[in-house]
C-alpha cells in the first residue's frame, strides 16, 4: 500500500488499495480538510511534491488551471499509484467522530415519498456509526464514479442507512437506483462523511431549510434533534421548499417526532404559481428571512439542497449577521 508523508512533519499513513489521499488520511484519524468528497468544491486541494497519482475525475471543477499548474490535487479525487509526499494544512476539525469505512450494503427496503424523492434502505455488512445530518459515498453497480447522498435516518445498532433520493433526470446514478436496483441487491457504501451534523451541544433553536433531496440530512437532523435530551423542549423550524404543490413533502415524517406542532414546526413553501397551493410562495430564503429574521442570528441553522437555493441562503444569513460558525451546510448538492 503506498505511504502518504506529509512534507514538514512526522506525520504518514497509508492508503488502502483503491482508496483517496483524502479518504485514506481521515480513516487514519487526520483531520484532511474537504467537503463534498466528489471534486467539486475544492476544499481538499493539496499540493503534490512528490510520487505518482490518478485522477479519478480529471475535469473535475474544485481544480482551476492554476491550480493545476501550480501541481495541486484535490484529495478526494487523487488515488497514489506510488509513495507521496504531499503539503496542506491538516486541521482538527475535520477529524472524523466516526472514521468512515468502505464496505457492502443489502437494498432492504424501498418507499416512495412524492414523485420524483423515494427512500431507499440499506443494512450494512458491519454497522457503522454516523452523527445526524452525515452523508455517505455509494458505489452503484456499472455507474462509473461515487455519488454522495445523505442518510435521513439516526444513528442505529442494526447498521440501516436510508437515504431520501430525488431522481435526476437522465442521471445515471438516480437512474441505477429508481429503475434497476431491487431488493436484495448489494452496492459499495463509504462513510460517514460530512460537517453539517446536529450540533447536539448548542443551547441555541434550530432552524432547518431544505430543498429537493436536501430533505434527506434535514430530516435527520431534526429526528435526532427531537430524541436527544440535551435538546428537550427546543424549537425546531423546518423549511421545505418546492416547485409545485406536488413536490411538498416531509410533514408526514415530522408528524411523528415528539413535540410536532409544539417544539416543532413546519413550513412549506412552493416556488411557481400553481392554483392546487394555498401556502407559502417564493423561495425557502425568503421565506426564512421573512420568518425569523430577528431570530437567525442566535440560531443554529443548517440548511441542504439545489446549489442555488445554498448560494441564496448563504447571501441572506450573511446579509441578517448569522455568525458563520453557526451555519452548517455540506457542499455537495
Amino acid at each position: 500500500m503506498p505511504a502518504i508523508a506529509l512534507k514538514g512533519s512526522d506525520v504518514q499513513w497509508t492508503c488502502g488499495d483503491g482508496d483517496t489521499i483524502m479518504r485514506s488520511a481521515l480513516r487514519a484519524g487526520l483531520g484532511f480538510p474537504y467537503e463534498c468528497n466528489v471534486g467539486s468544491c475544492g476544499n481538499c486541494r493539496f499540493d503534490l511534491l512528490e510520487g505518482e497519482i490518478e485522477e479519478l475525475r480529471p475535469d473535475a471543477p474544485g481544480l482551476s488551471d492554476r491550480d493545476r499548474e501550480r501541481g495541486r490535487r484535490l484529495g478526494c479525487q487523487a488515488r497514489p499509484l506510488t509513495d507521496c509526499v504531499v503539503k496542506l494544512r491538516l486541521m482538527p476539525q475535520y477529524e472524523s467522530h466516526f472514521p468512515p469505512v468502505r464496505q457492502q450494503a443489502e437494498l432492504i427496503e424501498v418507499r416512495d415519498i412524492t414523485h420524483d424523492i423515494r427512500e431507499f434502505r440499506f443494512r450494512l455488512d458491519r454497522p457503522v456509526r454516523f452523527l445526524a445530518g452525515q452523508y455517505a459515498l455509494l458505489d452503484l453497480p456499472g455507474v462509473t464514479g461515487n455519488r454522495a447522498y445523505s442518510m435521513a435516518n439516526t444513528d442505529n445498532d442494526a447498521g440501516e442507512w436510508h437515504f431520501q433520493i430525488r431522481r435526476v433526470p437522465n442521471g445515471a446514478a438516480t437512474g441505477k437506483l429508481f429503475d434497476d436496483l431491487a431488493v436484495g441487491d448489494r452496492i459499495g457504501v463509504d462513510g460517514p462523511y460530512g460537517m453539517a451534523y446536529l450540533r447536539a451541544e448548542s443551547d441555541r433553536d434550530i432552524i432547518c431549510l431544505a430543498g429537493g433531496s436536501g430533505l434527506s440530512p434535514m430530516i435527520s437532523v431534526t429526528r435526532a434533534a427531537a430524541a436527544t435530551p440535551l435538546l428537550a423542549g427546543r424549537r425546531i423550524d423546518f423549511i421545505y421548499g418546492g416547485r409545485t404543490a406536488r413536490d411538498i413533502c416531509g410533514k408526514d415524517i415530522l408528524a411523528e417526532l415528539p413535540g410536532f406542532g409544539s417544539n416543532i414546526h413546519y413550513h412549506p413553501i412552493v416556488s411557481s404559481d400553481d392554483e392546487a397551493w394555498d401556502g407559502h410562495c417564493g423561495f425557502v430564503h425568503e421565506l426564512a428571512a421573512k420568518l425569523f429574521s430577528d431570530r437567525l442570528p442566535e440560531c443554529e441553522v443548517y440548511f441542504a439542497g439545489p446549489p442555488l437555493m445554498g448560494q441564496a441562503i448563504q447571501k441572506m444569513l450573511i446579509d441578517l449577521g448569522v455568525p458563520p460558525a453557526q451555519v452548517h451546510f455540506d457542499q455537495f448538492y
